[in-house]
């Protein structure tokens, strides 16, 4: 397997290779769902058409406009515990359940991971540098926040610092990442829905472009207050368990729990004689750019999802004999994906299974993408179509096959799992069987990605030449006195967001298409099928959260705002920006805390390089809410001597990220390239990093060899550093240890902490040093989480490339 010492190694696109495919393989699933503990309880279940959604117990039901859901079982709770603990009054269930999935699925494996520095690689170990985690959610940690947000209200006991910490969704990321020693990539994206899916796509491309041998990938959440409040506010929910793609269908089914699945490059999986269940042969991503909550009724753009994902699998419609299909069980929904499928697979369609797994445990949200990809390899692997359970009488809106009632013994080759989101994010996963005939995904060349456009809203200025003006004057915003100071940012509507449009968004989602929109203008360009969204929040919806579920704690359901819930979701901002300016490409969100930005860079820079998009926006936006405030004040890192050094700034900034011919062909700006990335996991807990600076050391050193680039021609590193000591000194060693006498910038500690803007900060005043006579020469951008997830990236001037 994999020598667990590090070297410098070639550039990403090398590894790779031009026109060369790297295969991924599964080696193992894992699931809790309602079904009970185990993947094989949860494929048993559904194999034999068992609908598992039967009454809460969790929580009181009264006043939602169901009662049932499909509730994970009792005394189902992992054997690991985080290393440092969290202190938590009661344990949180979307954590417990990404654990559990995840201790089956690696035990599952065949593999086992190998502790860096421990010697020789030892037969079926992946060193633990080499392998990530991609984890998706919808609501994270939120049944904390639900109770933190309580006992605020009633003055209960106090909130203590690990409730804080366990809310964000990245948190369960970097947990996953501590207690299985995985010290890899490590990512963390929230598209509502789709979450467990996009999560996939992503952990896929990590391992095709060089940067992980292996990936633990998958997605969990909890039944929260918000959720049945939310759904029961829209009333799309059902008083009895769904009936996916029936005429009779009246809503759906929520269901609870976590589904995991082991990705490793199939060279290193088959060394180690690791059990190969099926291969990933591809995926597709895509924006409707349509309503907030309703599919496109015609499908379109889940049918570009679907071609997607066909095309980058080597497939013909006439090859995919099962489709999971995302069948939620609502009129609209059944329906556009119905439309969707004929509109991708053509007469080929009506020949292909399409049932849904949610009939039977429920959506899980999140969650849902993995454990369904779990099931439909499952599938693959036993030759048999799970069925639709429920199913009543053909809907001619819907018409295809559901497979009604009882599973079918089928030959298959491949199959697609379908998931589309809030905010009309959609995915479409492709897998193949082992062994089969088929050809696989077909060879893809890699090409330079370049930087086009900035956009800038914040408390420093609107424009990227106003910040390297404040940050060369040495100008701070106007804060706010305490610790930790904050500045705020005004958003002029008239300029950004016209009055139309701004109704249906909440402040975060402004922010997004204020920024977003000011860089499209600057790149001079405007959206479309090949220009995709990747938004970067360290923070999130939390004003939305807060403005929905405080009168649901206070008044019950009934005062459930449905206006508001559909900005709750994390991924609402990214639907906005594609809403707005049309942006239909590729979508997703990445959710890594103070380094989002950094990991949203990074998602689409590996969608760029191999022709997923012709241009990606990459806003990345934070809003300081009161509870957000409340929380960095509670956290003792931010109440001493630090916290008062320390601003915390809010705003967006965005890029224009583009692949190097595109840009050309249009003669567009270019202002750099964007050469290459290293991203990197502490591993060693949530709200905990390694005092030594190695994981930021190993995330720059994986930079450097991605762009092609040596310590000693580095012009500049810009830090991370935004006035933190603890979290600051690690960087200064790992800086030291790697480029000594390097030039170091730490606009952050000037400017303030921007969340999870830090790396679109840098980038921006990097950019634009060079047009105003800074330096010209390779630059690293740091940037890392408060949980020790670090990224670095590379950045050339224009005149380089």
């Amino acid at each position: 397997m994999t020598d667990t010492t590090e070297t410098s190694g070639s550039s990403a696109a090398e590894r790779t290779g031009s026109g060369r495919t790297v295969r991924v393989v599964v080696t193992a699933v894992g699931a809790l769902t309602a079904q009970g503990a185990g993947a094989e309880a949860l494929w048993d279940g559904v194999r034999d058409g068992r609908v598992a959604i039967g009454p809460v117990t969790s929580f009181p039901m009264g006043g939602y406009q169901t009662e049932i859901g499909g509730e994970v079982p009792d005394g189902a709770a992992p054997r690991r515990v985080l290393p440092a603990g969290l202190d938590l009054p009661e344990r949180e269930d979307a954590l417990d359940f990404a654990l559990a999935a995840a201790e089956e699925a690696l035990a599952a494996s065949g593999l086992a991971v190998q502790a860096d520095g421990t010697g020789p690689a030892r037969a079926g170990a992946v060193a633990a540098h080499r392998f990530g985690v991609a984890f998706g959610t919808c609501n994270g940690g939120l049944r904390t926040g639900e109770r933190v947000l309580r006992r605020l209200r009633t003055g209960g006991a106090p909130v203590r610092p690990g409730e804080w910490l366990v809310i964000p969704p990245h948190a369960i990321a970097e947990g996953l990442s501590a207690v299985f020693g995985l010290k890899g990539p490590c990512l963390s994206v929230n598209t509502a829905c789709a979450s467990g899916a996009h999560a996939l796509a992503h952990a896929l491309e990590a391992i095709r472009a060089g940067r992980a041998d292996a990936m633990l990938v998958g997605g969990s959440d909890a039944f929260t207050e918000t959720g049945f409040a939310g759904f029961s506010s829209l009333q799309s929910l059902s008083s009895r368990p769904a009936a996916p793609y029936s005429k009779d269908r009246d809503g759906l089914s929520l269901g609870a729990g976590g589904g995991m699945l082991v990705l490793v490059e199939e060279s290193l999986a088959r060394a180690a004689g690791a059990p190969v269940l099926a291969e990933v042969l591809g995926y597709g991503l895509s924006a409707d750019g349509h309503h907030a909550t309703a599919p496109h009724p015609q499908g379109e753009g889940a049918a570009r999802a679907i071609r997607e994902a066909l095309g980058s699998a080597g497939l013909e419609p006439g090859q995919i004999t099962y489709i999971n299909g995302h069948g939620t069980g609502t009129p609209k929904n059944d329906s556009a994906e119905s439309n969707a499928v004929r509109a991708a697979l053509g007469e080929a369609a009506e020949k292909t299974a399409l049932s849904s797994t949610k009939s039977m445990i429920g959506h899980l949200l999140g969650a849902a993408g993995a454990v369904e990809a779990a099931v439909t390899v499952l599938a693959l692997r036993d030759q048999v179509v799970p069925p639709t359970a429920g199913f009543t009488r053909t809907d001619p809106r819907c018409g295809l096959d559901p497979v009604p009632g009882a599973s079918r013994p089928t030959a298959m080759d491949a199959a697609l799992s379908n998931n589309f989101a809030f905010a009309g994010a959609n995915a479409s996963l492709a897998f193949g069987r082992p062994g089969s005939p088929l050809a696989g995904p077909p060879p893809t060349a890699t090409e330079k990605v370049v930087v086009t456009g900035i956009g800038v809203i914040s408390a420093s200025g609107a424009s990227g030449a106003d910040l390297w003006r404040a940050y060369r004057a040495g100008e701070r915003p106007e804060t706010t006195d305490g610790a930790p100071r904050f500045a705020r940012v005004e958003i002029d509507p008239r300029r950004d967001v016209p009055p139309r449009e701004r109704r249906r968004m909440d402040r975060l989602g402004r922010l997004a298409v204020a920024a977003a929109r000011e860089a499209l203008e600057d790149a001079g360009l405007e959206g479309g099928e090949r220009v995709g969204v990747i938004v970067g929040t360290g923070l999130g919806p939390m004003r939305s959260v807060a403005d929905f579920l405080t009168p649901v704690l206070a008044d019950g359901p009934a005062a459930a705002n449905p206006a508001i819930f559909p900005n709750t979701v994390f991924n609402a901002a990214a639907g906005q920006v594609a809403m707005v300016l049309g942006t239909r490409g590729p979508t997703s969100t990445a959710t890594a805390g103070h380094a989002a930005g950094a990991s949203a860079l990074c998602v689409a820079h590996d969608l760029l390089r191999t022709g997923r998009a012709d241009a990606v926006v990459c806003p990345a936006v934070d809003e300081l809410s009161p509870a957000v405030l409340e929380a960095y004040r509670a956290l003792p890192l931010f109440s001493g001597p630090s916290g008062r050094r320390y601003t915390l700034t809010e705003g967006g900034i965005a890029l224009v990220l583009e692949r190097e011919s595109a840009a050309k062909a249009r003669n567009a700006p270019i202002l750099g390239e964007f050469a290459g990335h290293g991203s990197a996991s502490d591993a060693r807990g949530i709200g905990a990093w390694a005092p030594d600076g190695d994981g930021l050391r190993r995330a720059m050193r994986a930079a450097l060899d991605d762009g092609g680039v040596e310590p000693g021609e580095l012009t500049a590193i810009w830090a991370n550093a935004a006035g933190l000591m603890p979290v600051d000194r690690p960087e200064t060693r790992a800086v030291r240890a790697l480029a000594p006498g390097c030039t170091v910038e730490s606009p952050k500690r000037l400017l303030g902490e921007p969340v999870g803007a830090g790396a679109q900060l840098s980038a921006a005043l990097a950019l634009t040093g060079w047009r105003s006579g800074a330096p010209a020469g390779p630059v690293l951008v740091n940037s890392s989480s408060l949980g020790g997830t670090h990224y670095s990236l590379v950045l050339r001037p224009r005149t380089e490339i």
